[in-house]
């Protein structure tokens, strides 16, 4: 994997991730655009314009810079070091939930198929605790696949594996706070902080109760699942939509999220019907987890 350490203020960081990686991110936000609108198109039965959706891109870095201040610098930075337009980059960033927006929100998704595990450290030998997750990235998007170490002059280092050009996605800060996400499609979403831009201000927080609380605090965009773990050994799995969140605490033994609500509040406003996948991955994994089939078997 392509890895890439920045150090520096906000906006330096994200100067030289873009310059970095100029041709690629380039690549990356070709690709992503289009599948937004495809996916639009598809989902939503709407025909949107390439101009539509960075307009709505655009009220989005609007909200992440009154949401997060020095995570909105870095993303200028990368696209001032990409030679692209902020609201550019910040499509690329946002491409689940702006697909959401497009298809269901108020405004002019293929799922991926991510499962996030968390296991306390009872169920583990070594009494470590675990999160890990798959990344189902579509495989066009696979050569943009990067390890980001962060050392910023103010704040805790980071290391996330993310693409080109984005903010952190699947991260872990020198707090020892591990963050996972899976996606989730639902009906309400509208313009606002994208998950990575959430995921990116949560890492700065000490442990995985504030980094709930920022979550929840925040003007969201769209649906996704977040896992939470600390060197506390607090574990959660964080369900949100646009409007609602809610919470598991994991306190002893397994749980697993993979791309369909499970607070039934929340499933109330899923876009469609869970698809199949997603219920055949998390019974999976539930069984792995179970102890009817050893932990390092997972596919």
């Amino acid at each position: 994997m392509i890895s890439v350490r920045l150090e520096g203020n906000p906006a330096a960081m994200g100067e030289a991730f873009g310059e970095a990686f100029r041709r690629e991110i380039g690549e990356l936000h070709a690709l992503r655009r289009a599948n937004a609108l495809e996916q639009a198109r598809r989902f939503g039965g709407r025909e949107i314009t390439a101009e539509t959706l960075l307009a709505v891109a655009a009220r989005m870095l609007e909200v992440t810079a009154c949401f997060d201040e020095e995570g909105h610098a870095e993303l200028v930075g990368i696209a001032r070091g990409a030679d692209l337009k902020a609201e550019e980059v910040m499509a690329m960033n946002a491409l689940t939930d702006i697909r959401d927006v497009l298809a269901w929100g108020g405004e002019p998704e293929l799922l991926g198929g991510c499962t996030g595990v968390l296991v306390q450290a009872d169920r583990c030998t070594d009494r470590a605790p675990r999160l890990a997750q798959t990344w189902d990235l579509a495989t066009t998007n696979l050569p943009f696949v990067v390890a980001v170490h962060r050392r910023p002059l103010s704040g805790p280092e980071t290391w996330s594996v993310t693409t080109v050009g984005c903010l952190s996605l699947m991260a872990l800060s020198a707090h020892g706070l591990a963050i996972g996400t899976t996606n989730l499609r639902t009906r309400d979403a509208r313009v606002g902080v994208p998950y990575l831009s959430l995921i990116h201000r949560a890492l700065r927080c000490p442990d995985a109760t504030r980094a709930r609380a920022c979550i929840e605090a925040a003007p969201r965009s769209a649906g996704h699942s977040y896992l939470l773990a600390d060197a506390e050994g607090q574990m959660m799995v964080l369900e949100c939509t646009a409007t609602r969140s809610c919470a598991r605490l994991l306190r002893r033994g397994a749980d697993v999220q993979t791309n369909h609500c499970q607070g039934p509040e929340l499933a109330a406003l899923e876009a469609e019907t869970p698809m199949a996948s997603s219920r055949a991955r998390l019974d999976r994994m539930r069984k792995l987890l179970a102890g009817s089939e050893p932990l390092d078997d997972f596919e």
